[in-house]
């Protein structure tokens, strides 16, 4: 497969918007899935998909990947005929919706050419790998009113970070002046380094040229393929597969958008003798306009948790498994009344799919769409931009982009 481009998708695109091709399927109707990206998140994806199969009415006619060992145990599992080019399944008519579990450098190109062809999308996080491709999705999206995109950070299907931001906006907390999150582990050996699979022969069942695609051309590297992870050119390390996560829930639960300025520290500690660029530790600090910081903390050699909570002057709430709970400081005791919060939901792959399909089938809000992954990406992005150039970083909101100074 060689690298798409832009104009290989200029005809589709006058024809998807013609024919309304994303339409709103009625509640009967069957969904059509194609797969792009056959991996360990993308299997896991079509094991809860196969799952959900014959109680939400769906099915998957293609699969894709450019390593034929994948594609093919992806086509045993699901059923669904495999192809090598995604660009094939965004050619089929039959195909409603696009699952996009590529790694990360190729999401915006996807997702603008699924746009392009009228399917609707579920992108795996981070929306996109920079700043500007997250902007250009979301005002893409935001003119593509029939199409639905969920990103996938499924954490957003718990309910837990909406309910807290109607306390928090009613003023439950006082003012709020700090958030703080974590997402550690604790690897043997290296850090997010896969077993290369002897099987993959580039050349022959293996098209390393696309998966390099956007990415600066390098002659084949199996860690690269199978530990991209690892890797600048193809991921944003911790804060874009780990941080992604939590930062979205506080941007939810506090109604945030753009940081005002971002500052990171951090460096490869334990796995000194590690290939990985990126680092085993990385701690952010990101300040947001309306007078708050928010924290995130996270090493890949010590997994002991921070509490997750978030500070205000008259009383602290302080997530848990089952929810959340809001306990008043000291001198608001009498003020201030406890609450303690049941979740609905939970941070889970079918819930978030579900949602998606409602949101086609009955119109329901998305629980993260495009302009919730445009709010992560540039807080995860400036994150990795402070490290990167041992900078403070800063939000030109005018430009819409990140600057140092």
């Amino acid at each position: 497969m060689s690298q798409p481009t832009r104009r290989d998708f200029v005809a589709a695109a006058t024809v998807a918007t013609a024919r309304a091709y994303a339409q709103v399927q009625g509640a009967g109707e069957r969904i059509r899935i194609g797969v792009i990206g056959c991996g360990a998140q993308g299997t896991a994806h079509m094991r809860t998909l196969v799952r959900m199969r014959d109680t939400d009415n769906i099915d998957i006619p293609n699969v894709c990947d450019i390593y034929t060992k994948r594609a093919e145990a992806a086509a045993q599992l699901t059923g669904g005929k495999a192809v090598k080019d995604y660009r094939r399944l965004l050619d089929n008519k039959d195909i409603d919706t696009i699952l996009i579990a590529s790694p990360e450098h190729w999401h915006h190109q996807m997702t603008m050419d699924a746009i392009s062809a009228g399917k609707h999308i579920y992108c795996e996080k981070p929306m996109t790998h920079s700043i500007e491709e997250s902007r250009r999705v979301a005002d893409r999206i935001a003119n593509a009113p029939k199409i639905k995109m969920q990103v996938g950070v499924q954490g957003m299907s718990d309910d837990s970070y909406e309910t807290a931001n109607r306390y928090i906006k009613e003023g439950a907390l006082g003012t709020v002046v700090l958030a703080q999150i974590d997402y550690s582990r604790n690897y043997l050996g290296d850090f997010w380094e896969n077993r290369v699979d002897d099987d993959a022969r580039p050349g022959d069942n293996l098209d390393w040229n696309a998966f390099l695609g956007p990415a600066r051309k390098r002659p084949f590297d199996p860690d690269r393929f199978f530990s991209w992870r690892r890797y600048w050119d193809y991921s944003g390390g911790i804060a874009s597969d780990l941080f992604v996560h939590r930062v979205t829930r506080m941007i939810k639960s506090l109604g945030l958008t753009f940081p005002e300025c971002v500052v990171a520290t951090g460096g490869k500690f334990a796995f000194r003798d590690s290939k990985a660029e990126i680092p085993d530790t990385l701690n952010m600090l990101l300040n947001y306009p309306q007078g708050l910081t928010v924290q995130l903390i996270s090493s890949m050699a010590n997994d002991t948790p921070v509490e997750h909570v978030i500070r205000g002057h008259k009383a602290t709430l302080r997530f848990t498994p089952t929810g959340f709970e809001i306990a008043p400081q000291g001198p608001y005791a009498r003020e201030v009344q406890p609450v303690t919060h049941r979740k609905t939901g939970a941070e889970e792959l079918d819930l978030h799919h579900r949602n998606l399909l409602n949101a086609i089938r009955g119109n329901e809000p998305l629980r993260c769409d495009a302009s919730l992954g445009y709010y992560g990406v540039v807080a995860t992005v400036m994150g990795n931009l402070s490290y990167r150039q041992r900078k403070y970083m800063r939000w030109d909101a005018a430009r819409q982009r990140a600057v140092a100074g």
